[in-house]
């Protein structure tokens, strides 16, 4: 099934506990297993396949022991700085410079306005 963004919180409950069921299976943990390695209750479990709700602390719990975690970055990645803030950022900054001038040779006589003559 895909989610979508005006399903009802029910059914997009209900599908992130069957995936969760389906990623424990894969394991293969018993909920008891499972409920043991997140520390928490195998109620707790059995609610979250169930597509109950339950408390965001131990759906971390969960999705640690399932080693999931790391799929956190594709649901909120990191954003950067916004466009304002980037334009604030580029106003308060002193001016980069463009150029170089080039290195002058130490032995070398300045230019002189008599020496144009």
């Amino acid at each position: 099934m895909q989610l979508h963004p005006n399903q009802s919180d029910a059914i997009i409950l209900a599908e992130m506990g069957k995936r969760l069921a389906q990623k424990r299976l894969a394991k293969p943990w018993s909920q008891a297993e499972l409920a043991a390695a997140a520390g928490v209750s195998k109620r707790t479990i059995e609610r979250v396949e169930a597509g109950a709700s339950i408390q965001l602390a131990n759906w971390l719990c969960v999705l640690r022991a399932l080693e999931l975690i790391e799929d956190l970055e594709a649901w909120l990645p990191e954003s950067g700085p916004s466009p304002m803030d980037r334009l604030r950022q580029k106003r308060s900054k002193s001016p980069q410079r463009k150029r170089v001038s080039a290195l002058r040779n130490a032995a070398e006589k300045p230019w002189d306005w008599e020496d144009k003559a």
